[in-house]
């Protein structure tokens, strides 16, 4: 009979040999799994399974800020969520206890029927549906709400809750529009965005995503392959209140001529930096949007706003100066080209420009170049205005100038280019020009970037750029100058003078498409800069096409834009603003720039809107799905429907604005 320690030990000894067993049919295994593997087409795995399971996918960079020169946002990076559902992750339990409340919840936030989520969750659960698509573009308020309703507060893996986050592009101001501020879509380009896009575009990352079937992908949030590095940040130059004014001031004019379009470029003097550049378009009567960039895009005559560049050419040559007279006529014919003037006598260089003679500058230059037309064309040159200007912003258009070379050039050319035809520019050529002249005979390059920032790091600060070091003598500059002064207190703009500030310019009435038969089109134009003894702004405007019935001379349609520009921006006592405007005497711009308020639709109830500024307001209401119609500009003096009568959606709203 065994005794009680054989027994333990027979015992100990199958154990051990099991376990021995066990741990050689192990290695056995994992031996002959190494052989299997060394003599397996790794790749053959990877692209039956793994590639056909999993893919790389782009993880969006936020693209960087776009600023106004004071820090004002104009347009930034937003993000919106799409909000997916894994009924098969989802548990029964969940589901079932909570999908009541959960469809109650979506009905009120939706406005759609209890039933029309019940029926479409029941039918996802019992497919096992992993990425049903719920709702896409969700803000944060809508996406902060929605994650705290019943199931999907549970989270992805109990409650099924998928959060796909998504950037989107907006405007932040309505100071300046889209066709200003641009947009970069990668296929097409344009404005401010399109010009900064290699600094605002940051560098894309990588994620994971798993197949869910034939054609759904569904995103492994914590399986980053690489982070997304976001764009950086562009202060540009703009000033929202000088843009405010000079949109203000243009708009007014636009409706009072029925024109067609208009713009308005402000230049800074010292530095070449842009200030300010609208663009408006009529798309129906009184109605004016920014949809297309005029001052870059399009290259027209110039008119009399071009008798400064030739005089100026003649007057470095020193073939003419501030006491050289010419006797002028009401019609003059030159080389069989007839050309007129509303009036005569015998003018000097000042008076030329001030009367704006087309006869005066056509006998002038002739008599200095008519012999020697590329000695006038090299001033030109030397000016940059044969060149496509070299600038930040897509789309500049190149200049055209005839010349001997060209087959469109004639005896009587040369008169024609004396007074702004035969030549066509950009309009913000001309304004560099007279900026030119303003910095005292040093021409800058117009600059739109002032400042980089990368995470509230200075990257980059843009300094003044010289096109041309000395466009003219000194005293050829100093004499244009008190020209361009003398023309606005005596002469065609004598209508915009006011003794508070000393504005020199010079008024440009152009006809374009002569060729055409029809009535006649007119573009009316001011180009100038202020002070004219210390010039601290240039600024050209421009009104296409004004209503001839009412007025289409530069002095009455365009010089009235330029004067109220002046006025805003500059004059401590200006003649121009109303007298709510002024405290003790200097005004008081608090009044004058109106900070946007936020329109609030409670209980769909009309709001009241009266005494806001009508293009703040109006945005609003149409983006809450109401239909606004409107008249007039500035401040809402009426409003259809009163202060708390219920509102439906798509609703017509009447306002009736100051003017």
């Amino acid at each position: 009979m065994q005794n009680e320690y054989d027994i333990k030990r027979k015992k100990a000894l199958r154990w051990g040999y099991l376990f021995a067993l066990t741990a050689l049919l192990v290695f056995v295994v994992f031996v002959a799994r190494i052989v299997v593997l060394q003599n397996t087409n790794v790749e053959e795995i990877q692209d039956d399974y793994i590639n056909k399971n999993y893919r790389e996918a782009t993880l969006p960079a936020a693209r960087g800020n776009l600023y106004a020169a004071d820090g004002s946002i104009l347009a930034t990076t937003v993000m919106r969520y799409d909000v997916f559902l894994d009924f098969k992750t989802m548990r029964d339990t969940i589901y079932n206890n909570n999908i009541s409340a959960l469809t109650d919840s979506l009905s009120v936030l939706f406005d759609k029927p209890k039933s029309y989520f019940r029926a479409r969750f029941d039918q996802q659960k019992k497919a096992k549906n992993q990425y049903y698509q719920l709702v896409k573009g969700l803000d944060f308020d809508q996406y902060d709400r929605i994650r705290n309703f019943p199931i999907f507060n549970k989270g992805k893996n109990k409650g099924g809750f998928i959060v796909d986050r998504n950037f989107k592009r907006e405007l932040a101001t309505t100071e300046i529009g889209a066709g200003t501020i641009g947009m970069d879509t990668g296929k097409y380009s344009s404005g401010l965005e399109g010009a900064f896009s290699k600094y605002l575009t940051g560098t894309d990352g990588k994620r994971l995503e798993q197949r869910i079937n034939s054609s759904q992908w569904k995103p492994i949030d914590f399986w980053k392959v690489q982070e997304p590095v976001d764009g950086e940040d562009v202060y540009t130059t703009l000033d929202l209140r000088i843009q405010d004014i000079a949109h203000s001031a243009l708009e007014k004019q636009l409706i009072k001529f029925n024109a067609d379009h208009g713009c308005v470029v402000v230049i800074e003097v010292k530095t070449g930096k842009v200030k300010a550049m609208v663009n408006l378009r009529r798309t129906e009567p009184g109605m004016y949007v920014d949809a297309y960039n005029y001052i870059l895009k399009d290259a027209t005559e110039p008119g009399s706003t071009f008798k400064t560049v030739s005089l100026l050419a003649a007057m470095d040559d020193g073939l003419i100066d501030e006491n050289t007279r010419v006797q002028t006529s009401t019609s003059w014919t030159y080389q069989g080209q007839r050309i007129t003037d509303h009036s005569a006598g015998n003018y000097d260089v000042s008076d030329v420009l001030a009367h704006s003679s087309n006869v005066g500058a056509a006998k002038l230059i002739t008599a200095a170049y008519e012999d020697k037309p590329q000695v006038f064309l090299d001033h030109l040159r030397k000016w940059k205005l044969f060149d496509k200007m070299d600038i930040e912003l897509p789309g500049i258009t190149k200049p055209i100038i005839v010349t001997p070379e060209n087959k469109r050039w004639n005896k009587a050319t040369l008169a024609s280019l004396a007074y702004g035809y035969s030549a066509r520019f950009s309009l913000l050529q001309l304004a560099t020009f007279y900026n030119g002249i303003a910095n005292k005979g040093v021409m800058l390059k117009p600059l739109f970037i002032d400042k980089i920032m990368k995470d509230g790091q200075e990257l980059f600060t843009a300094k003044p750029e010289i096109m041309v070091k000395k466009m003219a003598s000194d005293k050829a500059i100093a004499e244009m100058t008190s020209a361009l002064t003398q023309a606005v207190e005596r002469g065609t703009a004598k209508s915009i003078y006011t003794p508070n500030l000393k504005i020199a310019g010079k008024t440009g009435t152009a006809r374009f498409e002569y060729w055409k038969p029809g009535p006649f089109k007119y573009q009316a134009s001011f180009a100038g800069f202020y002070p004219s003894d210390n010039p601290k702004y240039t600024c050209l405007v421009m009104i296409n096409q004004p209503d001839t019935s009412i007025g289409f001379y530069g002095a009455s349609v365009s010089a009235p834009v330029f004067k109220e520009i002046a006025g805003k921006t500059f004059l401590k006592t200006p003649l121009n603003i109303e007298k709510e405007m002024l405290t003790d005497k200097k005004v008081d711009f608090k009044k004058m720039v109106h900070n946007p308020v936020k329109i609030s639709v409670k209980y769909d109830s009309m709001p009241n809107v009266k005494g806001l500024i009508g293009k703040n307001v109006i945005p609003q209401l149409e983006n809450l799905g109401y239909r606004v119609d409107f008249k007039g500009v500035g401040k809402i003096k009426e409003q259809f429907p009163l202060e708390g009568v219920p509102l439906k959606k798509n609703q017509r709203i009447y306002l009736t604005l100051q003017n």
